[in-house]
């Protein structure tokens, strides 16, 4: 049965309002700033979606907005699917999602979409197990536990690789997702390439129904969620379960090897994955013996034209920061810093944009 608890505010949203500008006294290189600009061309840009990536998004904001004071970026971190919906109604400048949109999604948005891969990151399972910091699950035992096949911490399932480790007789709690959301998209893209009974079950989608547990809005909320429920476990991204320092499960990869999610095991998996033209790539099971096993880009949805040069102008000078710049504060929030290669063919896409 699916239940959604009521959430603290707080956890329930993260809104990132940044004001961002350019100086006039920067040279037009400036991460592609076309034009030099007063303050009366002060630009206001909104943008919607998704909470994955909003921690990196709101360091770069904050960290451009020190020499750019004019330009005013609204980010609401509201989920993926509140990202692209907003985004296809054109009720935003641009949206934010870590399920990059399908053709489908793309047809109706008559101003043209380019899709462009900003960031990296992994998905862990947290959990909440007092005395218990190392624990590892096999593809069948996190399977079982989001399938509701697995309902007790000390299930022969999860023993079996957590030899010397006292397992207590607790119920477990799973924690997923109530909103519209990319990290579902990707979790349980990757639950439906290991478990035939969850791809022909529940099924992959940025809206899924769980066969049991809790849900919170967001990643802060099914972080909060965990941490104030005893025996819980959910999908939350490393960076927030970082920060919070929360406890995560070494999960078996393809290879059958128990693998951490970090920088080293994060980059591997993306190692062998090559961007096609449209730029959106899935991995759903990496297979290399040192790959974390959940990993994903994350998209910014831009329209191909904007009827207003100014709003596109300063849109562009942000990307381009968080293309270059703006990488080399991936690692410390827990996201893994875009290859080269991908930051190139961002660099080509933007020249289809005006």
């Amino acid at each position: 049965m699916w239940i959604v608890r009521k959430l603290p505010m707080l956890a329930a949203m993260i809104v990132v309002c940044v004001g961002l500008a350019f100086l006039t006294n920067r040279p037009p290189k400036d991460f592609g700033l076309e034009t030099a600009m007063g303050a009366e061309d002060s630009v206001t840009i909104q943008g919607t979606g998704a909470t994955f990536p909003a921690p990196l998004y709101q360091k770069w904001f904050t960290e451009f907005n020190k020499e750019h004071p004019n330009v005013q970026i609204n980010y609401q971190a509201l989920g993926s699917g509140a990202g692209i919906k907003q985004f296809q109604q054109h009720l935003v400048d641009f949206g934010a999602s870590d399920a990059a949109m399908t053709d489908a999604e793309i047809a109706p948005v008559k101003a043209g979409v380019v899709l462009l891969p900003m960031t990296a990151g992994a998905l862990v399972l947290a959990y909440n197990l007092a005395g218990i910091t190392d624990l590892k699950l096999s593809r069948q035992a996190y399977a079982g536990i989001f399938l509701g096949k697995i309902t007790n911490w000390n299930d022969p399932a999860i023993a079996k690789t957590n030899p010397g480790i006292t397992l207590p007789d607790t119920k477990i709690t799973v924690v997923s997702r109530s909103d519209g959301s990319g990290t579902t998209f990707v979790f349980t893209s990757h639950l439906s390439s290991i478990s035939d009974e969850w791809k022909n079950g529940p099924g992959s989608g940025k809206s899924v129904n769980f066969p049991v547990g809790v849900a919170g809005k967001g990643n802060p909320g099914v972080s909060a969620l965990i941490k104030e429920t005893p025996g819980a476990i959910g999908y939350v991204e490393f960076g927030y379960a970082m920060q919070a320092q929360m406890p995560m499960a070494s999960l078996e990869n393809k290879s059958g090897k128990f693998v951490k999610a970090d920088l080293t095991t994060g980059k591997d998996a993306l190692a062998s994955v090559e961007l096609p033209e449209n730029l959106r790539a899935f991995v759903t099971d990496p297979s290399g013996p040192e790959s974390y096993p959940v990993v994903t880009y994350t998209w910014l949805l831009v329209y191909k034209k904007y009827e207003n040069p100014k709003t596109w102008d300063a849109l562009k000078s942000v990307i381009k920061y968080g293309l270059t710049t703006g990488q080399s504060f991936s690692a410390d929030l827990g996201y893994i810093p875009l290859p080269g290669n991908v930051v190139d063919a961002d660099m080509k896409a933007l020249d289809q944009i005006s």
